[in-house]
């Protein structure tokens, strides 16, 4: 859930979706006979409660035959228990229908929060095999919740008397978002209008989970084979030998490999002297999809144009402005408001970038003017040149373990008095995960946290959090959360070393990661992340500026060899050089977030569109056209728009970012990192999830709106608050 995508970080199924892009199966098929129902309810580990604390999946029982059979057991079980709700006699009451709902479906979860959470980490052939055989079973059972015109009605009854009823806060939200939810789905439509958005909601997620997949084949598929070492000029002896490693292990002994990563944007294009190769390796990233075996450019067209129709039969102009009315944004044009009365200093900012960077390439004998592929390397030219900065000097302090252990969980420990013990014992997925058990000030168990930083064959790009078990005081459980990062890891026997960047995505997922074990509600629906996708990136964006705190850093940026801490004056060069490429850094984002607004404000009666065509126009509507800027995803890789989860929602990091940054300056004026500053904001933001509207829960924490102030000063365009 870093500049990804949080939605990609809560792949889990559960038990009620609110759409089919969490949507979960219908009918049962193959019906086994009892002897053989015995045998897999008796082995299978999905059949029953995990027996380790907190219900923690137990990795060393599971096995990939386990899958279908619970998915199948699960689905049957949840459409049993939903029907008897549906068709209950009795009245509807807050009990029977809506805490009933919270309690159902517990084998589809479970099964669900495992399975997702693997294809996202450790996928293989046989799962995602599964994963679309399941995907259109998925999208029916949901319907087939959603749209049960009798358990609407019970619903619809609750909400309009839910002032009546005597109930908590907690619980007339729960009844608000439970009616939203039927709502949005189509549960008011016509029933040859459900037929209908049944059909779009199957053909919609069988479309995504063919995209996902596509990508990740596709990012195995471009990695780029390099046979003359001399190319690799400019390259660590450490990364070299990464990459000679690589290449073994994918059948290209003596050679050495280059992995894409999931953004436009090549790290390694910092580093590569020689300019053809950065050619190669950019247009590997920058052309993905678009041709051959994995091609995406159908999928991404129809995609867009099937959301367009989705929205259009639940009476919306397109499906911007379905996605955003359930978000603090509210409708598109705010969006592009926020975003556009921001281009014309962003563009400008960029354009000195770019004139510096030419200035370098003549600089250094060059005759050509900088492309997308020479940025990152002439950039670093022009930092190297106004800080003084050697990135691979930075690194020899940033140690990963010291990182993690030394700043990340020494920051909490002293905002919100929680520690990390390593649990040896807890099984894991894959050998690199560690697992962890959380305490909380007062001593008491809090969570389990599983950590999996580093890159690896079968997990997709880029950064997230995720959950096996939710928070819920009504079903008794505790959280089991795991953050996914993709660092490359050190050759065996070597520390691994890291960037700053990564060092502020550790912080940035642990934000995630505690918002969701500190949740502290009663309902499962209501727990941890479960709020807006324009809200939920504003813990994980708070905790990255504690990264340069100056007591953390004092704590856990030392020499990985000597463990002194980082020279004074090569620290401030770091803090400096923070604001150095942000017009390039935040155009690039700017110009993906525009992008999917665009693709998602597409009306249901237009044809499909050519992707690069549609691509171009809509940069140059916006006047982010910038050859040497491309968006940081374009639309045949970029998960967050086309794989569903951040459809119309990719603007939420930078409306996030108003609120963290505002947070992270208020909290300077009342004493920075302290336990009161730390428990305060914990009671107001991270326990309450989406117990109440989320701009409420702000201003209790806050006790105003944010404004765009410090974000101006995070992002180095202002110096101080007017």
């Amino acid at each position: 859930m870093r500049k990804t995508l949080l939605a990609t970080a809560i792949t889990a199924i559960f038990a009620l979706s609110a759409c089919s892009d969490n949507s979960a199966p219908a009918q049962v098929e193959n019906t086994p006979s009892a002897a053989e129902t015995t045998e897999v309810t008796s082995t299978n580990p999905f059949f029953k409660q995990s027996s380790l604390q907190y219900q923690a999946p137990d990795f060393s029982a599971i096995d990939d035959d386990h899958f279908l059979p619970a998915f199948t057991e699960g689905m049957a079980q949840h459409m049993v228990e939903v029907e008897a709700i549906a068709n209950n006699e009795a009245a509807p009451t807050f009990e029977n229908t809506l805490v009933a709902l919270e309690k159902s479906g517990e084998m589809l979860t479970r099964v669900s929060r495992v399975f997702y959470n693997l294809i996202g980490t450790d996928s293989n052939p046989q799962r995602r095999q599964l994963q679309s055989e399941l995907a259109p079973k998925m999208a029916a059972h949901s319907d087939n919740i959603n749209l049960n015109p009798a358990l609407f009605a019970r619903i619809k009854t609750l909400y309009d008397n839910r002032n009546n009823l005597q109930l908590d806060a907690e619980a007339i939200r729960l009844v608000d978002v439970y009616y939203e939810r039927f709502v949005r789905a189509g549960a008011q439509l016509t029933e040859q209008q459900k037929t209908a958005i049944r059909a779009l909601n199957e053909e919609h997620s069988n479309l995504t989970t063919q995209f996902a997949q596509n990508q990740l084949a596709e990012t195995k598929n471009i990695a780029v084979v390099v046979e003359d070492k001399a190319q690799l000029a400019g390259l660590s002896a450490a990364q070299i030998t990464a990459a000679s490693t690589a290449a073994a292990a994918a059948g290209h002994d003596g050679k050495y490999l280059i992995s894409i990563t999931n953004t436009t944007r090549q790290p390694i294009l910092s580093q590569l002297d020689n300019r053809e190769l950065r050619k190669q390796v950019w247009e590997a990233s920058a052309f993905r999809g678009q041709s051959g075996e994995f091609d995406s450019t159908p999928l991404v067209s129809r995609l867009a144009q099937l959301r367009a129709e989705r929205a259009e039969l639940l009476g919306y102009a397109n499906w911007a402005s379905y996605g955003l009315e359930a978000q603090m944004a509210k409708t598109p044009q705010a969006v592009f408001d926020m975003l556009g009365s921001m281009v014309p200093a962003v563009v400008e900012n960029t354009k000195k970038e770019l004139a510096d960077i030419n200035a370098m390439i003549k600089q250094q004998g060059g005759d050509f003017a900088a492309q997308a592929w020479d940025w990152e390397y002439y950039a670093e030219l022009v930092r190297q040149a106004k800080y003084d900065l050697d990135e691979e000097e930075v690194k020899q302090y940033f140690e990963f373990n010291r990182v993690l252990e030394d700043g990340v969980f020494y920051t909490l420990n002293r905002f919100y008095g929680i520690r990390f013990e390593p649990r040896p014992d807890l099984p894991v997925y894959h050998p690199d995960v560690k697992a962890y058990e959380v305490f909380d000030a007062d001593g008491s168990s809090l969570a389990i946290f599983y950590a999996d930083y580093f890159a690896r064959d079968g997990k997709r790009g880029g950064a997230w959090m995720s959950s096996f078990v939710g928070q819920s005081h009504l079903l008794g459980t505790k959280p089991v959360v795991v953050n996914v990062m993709n660092i490359p890891k050190a050759p065996e026997g070597e520390p691994t070393l890291i960037s700053y960047d990564h060092t502020t995505t550790i912080f940035h997922e642990l934000g995630h990661g505690i918002h969701g074990m500190f949740s502290n509600v009663n309902f499962p629906t209501l727990a941890g992340t479960s709020v807006s996708r324009d809200f939920v990136e504003f813990p994980s964006t708070f905790e990255e500026d504690w990264a340069q705190y100056p007591e953390v850093l004092a704590n856990y940026a030392k020499h990985y060899k000597t463990g002194e801490p980082i020279p004074k004056e090569l620290l401030d060069k770091v803090l400096r050089s923070r604001s150095f490429n942000q017009g390039y850094d935040t155009l690039e984002y700017m110009s993906a977030a525009l992008l999917d607004m665009e693709w998602h404000s597409l009306a249901a009666d237009l044809p499909l569109q050519d992707v690069n065509a549609f691509e171009a126009a809509a940069l140059k509507k916006h006047g982010v056209d910038l050859a040497a800027v491309p968006p940081r995803y374009k639309s045949t890789f970029f998960s967050h728009s086309m794989g569903g989860g951040y459809s119309a929602g990719y603007y939420a990091y930078m409306w996030s970012e108003i609120l963290a940054a505002d947070a992270y300056a208020y909290v300077q004026t009342r004493g920075g990192l302290t336990r009161e500053n730390g428990d305060h904001y914990r009671k107001n933001i991270l326990e309450v999830g989406n117990s109440r509207p989320t701009m409420d829960s702000y201003k209790a924490f806050r006790g105003e709106e944010p404004t765009t102030d410090a974000l101006l000063i995070r992002r180095g365009l202002k110096t101080n608050v007017q």
